[in-house]
This record gives structure tokens, sequence and C-alpha cells, in this order.
């Protein structure tokens, strides 16, 4: 349900006829309605333990409503404040990318923002997902005196424009 969810929230909400409002939000009776619709039923209850069993927390309910904390690829604005980074954050990708990213840094690709996390664990969990880990640092605290603009989403993953190359510190050579 969590990658049904993902898909809807974050980036075809259309394809089962929902609309997101500017700020990402559905009313969840309309998403249980068109989920059902669409041959994907779930109740109430299935969607809220979804959301709070969730492993990397995607999704925030406020009342009758559910969004996609961060990763959209459709227009949203989440309004989250400008908040100041740690020192450093990380980027967990694999070494395939390594060329690109040294050549032009991290850039958004189909979504809005670079993602970034707090910790090396998570940034290794990430990258994982497409094959053997690569963990870059960021040197974030850097990047923000020099004026660029971070947020950080409800479940703690951080969030920038792009991360020019200059910024970042690539692992040694095995």
């Amino acid at each position: 349900m969590s990658k049904y969810l993902s898909k809807h929230l974050r980036h075809q909400p259309e394809r089962i006829g929902i609309t997101l409002d500017d700020s990402g939000w559905v009313d969840i009776g309309t998403l249980l309605a068109a989920a059902a619709a669409h041959g994907f039923r779930f109740t109430r209850a299935e969607l809220d333990h979804v959301v709070a069993a969730n492993d990397k927390q995607r999704f925030t309910v406020d009342g009758d409503r559910i969004r996609a904390n961060q990763g959209h690829s459709v227009t949203v604005d989440l309004r989250l404040p400008p908040a100041v980074p740690p020192a450093y954050l990380h980027h967990g990708t694999v070494a395939r990318h390594l060329p690109a990213i040294r050549a032009e840094g991290l850039r958004p690709m189909n979504r809005h923002a670079v993602h970034l996390s707090p910790d090396r664990e998570t940034a290794t969990r990430v990258g994982a997902r497409r094959g053997r880990p690569v963990v870059l640092s960021v040197d974030s605290g850097a990047m923000h005196r020099d004026g660029h603009v971070f947020h950080v989403s409800a479940n703690g993953v951080w969030l920038t424009a792009a991360v020019p190359a200059r910024y970042l510190r690539f692992p040694a050579p095995h």
C-alpha cells in the first residue's frame, strides 16, 4: 500500500482521478473512493496503520487529509520554512552515477528538490535501493553560509534545490 500511496500522492494523482491541493493534501475519503474505483480497496484503519508503521514516515495525516512528506514530481508547495542544516548531510547513491555527480553535482532530476539524509546510515539505506551504496557527504554548513536554502520535511529528510559538486565529499576509491 505504501508504494501505491507514493505513486498517487507524489507522482500520478490524476491516474486514479484525485487532485492534490497546492500543498499536496487530498481528502482521505476522496482517496479511499478513488482507489476503490480503480480496484485497490483499503480502509481508513489500514491507511492509518500504513502511515504509522512506514519506516520512512513518508506520509502525514492531518484530520481527514493526507499528503506525502516529500519526493513529489507533481507541482506542490509543501510550505516548509527555511531551516539551518547541520554542518554535514549525506546522500546515498551508487557508483555508476558518480561521474555525472562529479561533473554536475546533485540535481533533483524528476523531483522538486535534492533529498539529503541527516546520517550516513539512512543515506546507506537509500543508496542500497539501487545497488551497492556509495555515501557522499555534503558540506551543508558551507552551502548554507553561501546562501543555499534548506528545508527539512516532517520525516527528517533535508531538501535543497541542488548541490554543486564543490560541496560534495566523495569517498576514497577502494
